[in-house]
């Protein structure tokens, strides 16, 4: 893989060993990209399409150009989808859906009364911080 870098390679068969994951399990297979990028994408094959046998989980990868970038992304994506699957809620994908699906959520009614009496706390700070001239300021 020239496009990709040593530790990141390096990180990805260490993940794929602790998983179990041998690369003989792995049906790997070239198809022709589609959509978007006109000749170049129609002459060369550069959509990676893999399955894992034992789970059945398939991937398929396009992302960029170049074969062998496809060819990482795809094994990455893979890793993770077999991750999710053996690990359930303790992966570290299932823990950053989560972490989004937290954020999202809406406020409980007395953390938005809380918000708002803090906001209305600064407004008043900022008001009286702000100098404004009266007739008396005026005259001297």
């Amino acid at each position: 893989m020239a496009n990709v870098r040593k530790f990141k390679q390096e990180e990805l068969l260490k993940k794929m060993h602790q998983l179990g994951v041998c690369e003989k399990d792995i049906i790997e297979k070239f198809i022709r990209s589609q959509g978007k990028g006109g000749q170049k994408v129609n002459k060369t094959a550069s959509c990676v399409y893999l399955k894992h046998k034992p789970t059945g989980i398939e991937v398929k990868c396009q992302r960029e150009r170049s074969q062998t970038l496809n060819r990482f992304l795809a094994k990455r994506l893979l890793v993770n989808k077999i991750e999710t699957l053996i690990k359930g809620k303790d992966s570290a994908e299932q823990q950053k859906q989560e972490k989004i699906r937290r954020q999202k959520r809406k406020r409980s009614k007395r953390a938005k009364e809380k918000m708002l009496k803090d906001k209305a706390k600064q407004s008043q700070k900022k008001e009286q911080r702000s100098y404004q001239p009266t007739a008396e300021n005026l005259e001297r």
